[in-house]
């Protein structure tokens, strides 16, 4: 797949990872927590029914290559949204993905993304890969962006999401994402992290990106451009 993107150098792509390793967060005390309350007789308590397991092969028709495994229900259902999303902003000649690589995290809370495979010319090629940076890294993270609070650039490219209602937060993996998209998908190369929204805002994007609907519109525009399917 390395013929229809621009390469990008590796050190740009993991900005959201140094960004990410910067911020500290403070560890909460349990030591004179109160029982927890039980729930009422015949009903699951809330963080039980949060936690639901469900066993998937498959996201969004993508087989998962390492075989089936198990995901709280919310996270999957996000999952499956987001790959039919990517799924629907990726050029014609693509197929819809057929394979997925990556790795649920031991509670089934987090997935770590490493490739995503569709069919061209009768032929499975990875269409994201973890260890390329190139403009469809890039697109793929705003897909992420678009879907999940917390996306993180691990070492050696691999994608960390985490659940929960997306949206702008403005954390560091946001900020050093959207000052990577304006200079390397946008072409704003002096975007820095104190005024890419103005830069955004000067390129034709109508809406602040910083807003709940402008981060959406943002990342959906920036997934678009990375796959170069902004004409369609």
């Amino acid at each position: 797949m390395n013929d229809s993107h621009t390469s990008l150098s590796r050190r740009r792509i993991l900005l959201g990872a140094a960004a990410a390793s910067a911020v500290t967060v403070a560890g909460a005390t349990t030591a004179h927590a109160a029982p927890p309350t039980a729930p009422a007789a015949g009903k699951a308590s809330p963080a039980r029914e949060a936690r639901r397991l469900v066993v998937r092969d498959r996201i969004a028709g993508a087989r998962l290559t390492g075989g089936p495994a198990r995901f709280q229900a919310d996270l999957y259902e996000r999952l499956d949204a987001w790959l039919a999303f990517w799924s629907a902003n990726s050029p014609r000649v693509w197929s819809a993905p057929v394979e997925i690589e990556g790795r649920v995290g031991a509670d089934g809370d987090a997935f770590t993304l490493h490739a995503i495979r569709v069919s061209r010319d009768d032929e499975t090629r990875d269409a994201f890969a973890a260890g390329r940076p190139d403009a469809a890294h890039l697109a793929t993270l705003a897909s992420l962006h678009h879907h999940f609070p917390t996306v993180r650039v691990e070492a050696g490219g691999a994608v960390r999401v985490a659940d929960g209602p997306a949206g702008w937060t403005a954390s560091g993996e946001q900020v050093a994402f959207a000052v990577t998209a304006c200079r390397e998908l946008w072409g704003l190369s002096t975007a820095d992290p104190t005024h890419w929204r103005e830069h955004v805002s000067r390129a034709g994007h109508a809406v602040d990106p910083a807003s709940r609907s402008g981060w959406a519109a943002f990342t959906r525009a920036s997934l678009r451009r990375g796959l170069r399917t902004e004409s369609y």
